[in-house]
């Protein structure tokens, strides 16, 4: 009953139509070889992967769960080790990594692609590699030559995985409170003491060692963010001997229930540090924002695989009659599919809005890492990190909440078969919730974007990147205007809101989350309207497909659109929010 196809029509009208990246790719020396045909190649083999390998051990995997021994070994469920040998073997985890560290050096968007393919296969076992990139990108930014040659080819070819040990009980989203402590040893290494929960994959059975890089706080450093380091503390040492950094629980979780959240004790571990004392919170940002990227992906792959679920569901279920049907569908007796009845062709609608829009957004940020890091000309190369920057938190916000909002819809689709566990909605809308909520909460996101990105510089590069949203507009497009206009009222409202914050401190805190759903419609306007001249461009070569674009992009601007006045007029000045007192006895 429940059925993952990989969207890969959708992903070559993104990367192919709307985007042209093969054209761009031919600009950027280390992709300049690439073409559309290798890039196609490449999205159906992970497609073959994700559906044929990965995705049938979904269902088991969340039966299943994970389990722990006495000893603190983790094994994880039913065909996840056999899915990550042939994950491996087929050379997934080194696709987007650099050349110089063994790497493919394929193009983030293809890296997105297939990592969009297995959230919706199996979230939970996408788990374990996801932090591969990540990792590797910070050692080969920062670690010693030492580690990098000791570490990252076991990391970049996907022998060892790794993990990203942040939090700790007192220390979430403010990892000021961190108190694990590292102690210096003559050798150069230091030992770890200190406790980290909600590890991912902290402990499991697909890879015979395990790479964490962890915070921790040197003796005398001081209080805050400024006093944190970041360490390497392998699971297995290079004499073979079993480090002392342990998984000492296993939570019982909503969802993603084959994906290990470890706690994690390191008594004593042994660990050598990356990069400077004291910069570790800026060498574990590297690994954040890729952490946050794939996070916004693990949104857009629920809403897909949501969607595409709601959307079969619709057409198989009969009940009663439509109101009205399309000339080409003849009556067929006493019921209809609810596919054809206003309010489920307007929640399909809204949800095909979603998807394809958040796949154009997610893929056109991923080419700006490349251009990031390949633009020939610098000033390019700095605007596309300044775009990435401020774009990471709208999508990783923006996105997670469409994805819980989207399998939410699809279950009401389903009806009351939908509550239930043998139909799949009710998995998929328990997994996607936890992507609102790690890796920095979407309240936490907001905030990063404005107190720490728009209020900074009064908006100069938030206003650069709405240029720019100006600029790759259509020029006679149908939707341009409208388009337009909402660029237009959400640069009238950054103004108002810099110059006000500055006399009520609380109020950026307060309408943060606003202005960041603001700006993420604003990004989705666009995008739809480019894809519907997209869609124009290349009617012809398969009138059902662009006809589809088309009427999505109308409902985008008749539907969705009126959100952003909403959302704008909540971030006028107001009363300060009043404290709610304790519940009594």
């Amino acid at each position: 009953m429940w059925h993952y196809a990989p969207p890969l029509r959708e992903m070559r009208f993104v990367i192919e139509d709307l985007l042209r990246l093969p054209e761009q790719w031919a600009a950027l020396p280390a992709h300049a070889d690439l073409d559309a045909g290798t890039a196609r190649q490449v999205l159906d083999e992970a497609a073959r992967f994700a559906a044929e390998v990965l995705a049938p051990t979904n269902a088991l995997g969340d039966r299943e769960g994970c389990t722990l021994s006495a000893d603190g070994e983790v094994r994880t469920p039913s065909g996840f080790r056999a899915a990550y040998r042939d994950f491996v073997e087929a050379g997934w985890p080194a696709l987007a990594c650099n050349t110089t560290i063994g790497g493919q050096g394929l193009p983030q968007v293809l890296h997105a692609a297939l990592y969009e393919m297995l959230c919706s296969a199996n979230h939970a076992w996408t788990m374990y590699p996801a932090l591969l990139h990540g990792a590797c990108e910070t050692l080969h930014a920062h670690a010693s030559d030492a580690l990098k040659a000791r570490y990252l080819p076991k990391i970049v070819s996907g022998q060892w995985l790794s993990t990203m040990c942040l939090t700790e009980p007192q220390a979430g989203s403010d990892l000021g409170l961190v108190r694990t402590r590292a102690e210096p040893r003559p050798d150069g290494s230091y030992r770890l003491h200190g406790a980290k929960i909600f590890i991912s994959g902290g402990e499991h059975d697909l890879t015979d060692n395990i790479v964490h890089l962890v915070l921790a706080r040197i003796a005398g450093a001081p209080a805050g963010t400024q006093g944190l380091s970041l360490f390497l503390a392998p699971k297995i040492l290079d004499d073979g001997t079993r480090n002392a950094a342990r998984c000492t629980g296993l939570e019982k979780k909503m969802g993603i229930k084959g994906s290990a959240t470890c706690a994690m004790s390191f008594d004593g571990a042994t660990a050598w540090i990356i990069g400077e004392p004291g910069r570790g919170l800026a060498a574990m940002f590297v690994m954040m924002n890729a952490a946050r990227l794939h996070v916004a992906l693990q949104g857009l792959a629920h809403a897909e695989l949501a969607h595409q679920n709601a959307l079969r569901y619709a057409h198989e279920r009969l009940q009663m009659r439509a109101v009205t049907r399309p000339q080409d569908i003849a009556a067929s007796g006493a019921a209809d599919p609810i596919a054809l009845h206003p309010p489920i062709r307007r929640t399909l609608l809204r949800q095909r809005v979603l998807v394809e829009g958040a796949r154009m957004m997610a893929y056109e940020a991923a080419h700006l890492l490349d251009l990031a890091e390949h633009a020939p000309d610098a000033a390019r190369r700095q605007r596309a990190h300044d775009h990435a920057a401020l774009l990471t938190p709208v999508l990783k916000s923006f996105l997670t909440e469409n994805g819980f909002a989207v399998a939410s819809d699809a279950l009401q689709v389903f009806g009351g078969h939908g509550y239930l566990h043998d139909w799949g909605i009710e998995q998929c809308l328990r997994d996607s919730r936890i992507a609102m909520i790690y890796e920095g909460t979407n309240e936490i996101q907001a905030i990063d974007l404005v107190l720490r990105k728009l209020l900074p510089d009064g908006g100069a590069r938030f206003g650069a990147l709405l240029d720019d949203l100006q600029s790759a507009l259509p020029r006679d497009g149908r939707h341009t205007p409208a388009a337009a206009a909402a660029i237009a009222a959400l640069r009238a409202a950054v103004g108002p809101l810099v110059r006000t914050s500055a006399a009520d401190v609380e109020l950026p805190h307060r309408v943060a989350g606003d202005f960041l759903r603001a700006t993420g419609l604003v990004a989705l306007a666009q995008v739809w309207a480019r894809a519907d001249d997209a869609a124009r461009r290349a009617f012809d070569a398969d009138p059902v497909f662009h006809r589809a674009k088309r009427d999505s992009a109308d409902h985008c601007f008749d539907a969705v659109m009126p959100e952003l006045g909403h959302r704008l007029a909540l971030l006028r000045p107001g009363a300060a929010l009043p404290f709610i007192a304790p519940p009594g006895p």
